[in-house]
């Protein structure tokens, strides 16, 4: 029996002048060597994976670069509690101990943790190295694996340390997503809705009647979900490639969920878990400064349910807790908390004179919701 042959259902081009570069979205695209080596210049690769995705898909790969060259397998243990300082550390060690030169393409494969400790330790090994982008999960792969945002966690704060280095390639096989677990489906689901509710309302309104087909896991859905989520974010990041203006419009619900992952232990809680949970406060932020209606957020909380999102934030949270924790976030500008909110659908702001009156509100009525019996 041959190899299975890879179909391109998609290409988004990231636009960063000498740094562009494409996402391929399709089927069995870890089986191409052609579409593979065209994107590794070296002799040199450096696959970095977990121990749960690695038996799946990592001998695929080791085959499509075929013998031509040296190839180390670096296997992280799985979770995003493993999103350390020593796991970077622990990249690098083995890229010394092995000698790769500045000429070795890291390539990571699994989810955004794997993504972005590999980028890191892309951006940081002998100046900065090339690597690939293989996410295995759909949050990976409508978010993490594009941008070039790499990073890692610390007790404090998420992702606050780290580099911008962007990928040389980014493959996404929808083939992955048919092995996900259920939780992480819905996980990815969360970052598909915000691309939505930021800057696409048509988008927005096809996701409200496409959700079953998604949930269903119907290819050509999922292909398509993926394809208008990297474009969308490939807009904003070549307007801001270093956040410095537009780009933190994707940052919708995330403050919030950074919180909630950091107060509840990392990997407790799955990061678009904790952003649903955000994007809701956000828009009930935005109703009570009299931007959207009402029933928008009863709309969005149909929609993330239909997903099987939480709704409401961890019991035991408090508005002090929350308040705290956010004022850590690296996206706190002098002193300044800046968060994203809704105009209307599709379109997204940036304010930074959110008053800790408002917040006390809002995450009241949020602890007063998560601990109400209905």
């Amino acid at each position: 029996m041959g190899c299975p042959v890879s179909v391109i259902m998609h290409t988004v081009h990231v636009d960063l002048a000498e740094r562009s570069y494409p996402v391929y979205i399709g089927r069995d695209l870890f089986s191409d060597p052609q579409l593979l080596r065209q994107h590794v210049r070296g002799r040199e690769v450096a696959i970095v994976s977990n121990v749960t995705v690695a038996p799946l898909y990592v001998p695929r790969l080791r085959a499509a670069l075929g013998d031509g060259g040296r190839v180390t397998e670096i296997i992280l243990p799985d979770g995003e509690q493993h999103k350390t300082l020593a796991s970077f550390e622990h990249i690098l060690e083995r890229l010394l101990a092995d000698r790769h030169s500045r000429s070795t393409t890291l390539i990571a494969v699994g989810g955004g943790v794997v993504g972005d400790i590999t980028g890191f330790a892309a951006a940081c090994y002998q100046r900065g190295v090339e690597f690939i982008q293989v996410p295995t999960t759909l949050l990976a792969q409508v978010d993490s694996s594009v941008g070039g945002k790499t990073a890692v966690n610390h007790a404090l704060g998420k992702n606050m340390i780290g580099a911008f280095h962007q990928p040389r390639a980014v493959f996404i096989d929808t083939n992955s997503l048919h092995t996900l677990p259920a939780r992480e489906l819905s996980a990815g689901l969360a970052e598909v809705i915000k691309y939505g509710l930021i800057c696409d309302a048509d988008f927005y309104a096809w996701l409200l009647e496409a959700m079953p087909r998604l949930l269903g896991r119907d290819d050509s859905a999922l292909a398509e979900a993926i394809e208008r989520s990297c474009a969308l974010k490939a807009q904003v990041v070549a307007a801001d490639e270093r956040e410095g203006g537009v780009r933190a419009i994707l940052n919708l619900g995330h403050t919030f969920g950074h919180a909630i992952e950091t107060a509840q232990g990392y990997g407790s809680w799955l990061h678009g878990e904790a952003v649903a949970v955000g994007m809701l406060l956000a828009l009930r932020l935005s109703v009570a400064r009299g931007w959207i209606a009402e029933d928008e957020v009863s709309r969005l909380a149909a929609l993330l349910r239909e997903a099987r999102l939480p709704l409401d934030i961890p019991a035991g949270m408090t508005p002090a807790m929350f308040i705290d924790l956010m004022g850590r976030d690296k996206k706190v500008v002098d002193g300044r908390m800046r968060l994203v909110l809704l105009r209307e659908i599709g379109d997204a702001c940036i304010v930074d004179d959110v008053t800790g009156e408002e917040l006390e509100g809002l995450l009241g009525a949020a602890q007063a919701r998560a601990a109400s019996p209905c």
